[in-house]
């Protein structure tokens, strides 16, 4: 069992999986820290002052000054501004993601489009090639000297 765990994890797709996750993990700190640091402010301003982390709908029917006093006096409540900061988070993912494949299918395209040099046929085949290349040679020169008779032969009359 240990053998067959052991050719799992080497498997070359399991450990590219392995990168993209830890490397997904540490983008989603990086667009968190831009969405809440940097992106959130900006549109706080266009929306004066509103921080949609603080928006939320409390359960119970009371009013409450911010989501943390909600929480603390234990009311239920719907945070739709989380909702919100996540969706942010997710476009901007879906968008750097959509940009890293389009450039990373460019890439392929042009690799398939430039012209590959053929590689040298090993030793194998040029040897087999020789052999096959003269085994062809008297073949056809047996050929064409028959031919070469048959059309030097005048046609002989027969006489009655």
């Amino acid at each position: 069992m240990f053998k067959e765990f052991k050719e799992f994890i080497a498997k070359g797709n399991v450990m590219d999986m392995a990168v993209g996750i830890i490397l997904g993990a540490a983008f989603t700190t990086i667009v968190k820290s831009l969405v809440g640091d940097v992106l959130m402010p900006i549109i706080g301003v266009f929306t004066s002052g509103v921080d949609f982390a603080d928006l939320f709908i409390p359960l119970d029917g009371n009013s409450y000054d911010s989501l943390e006093a909600a929480k603390e006096a234990g009311a239920a409540v719907v945070s739709y501004g989380v909702f919100i900061n996540a969706m942010i988070n997710f476009l901007i993912v879906a968008f750097v993601v959509f940009i890293l494949v389009k450039n990373v299918n460019k890439l392929k395209r042009k690799e398939e489009e430039a012209p590959s040099i053929p590689a040298k046929p090993s030793e194998d085949i040029v040897l087999l090639s020789e052999i096959r290349d003269a085994l062809v040679k008297p073949t056809a020169a047996k050929k064409s000297t028959a031919k070469k008779k048959a059309i030097k032969k005048p046609a002989t009359k027969k006489k009655k």
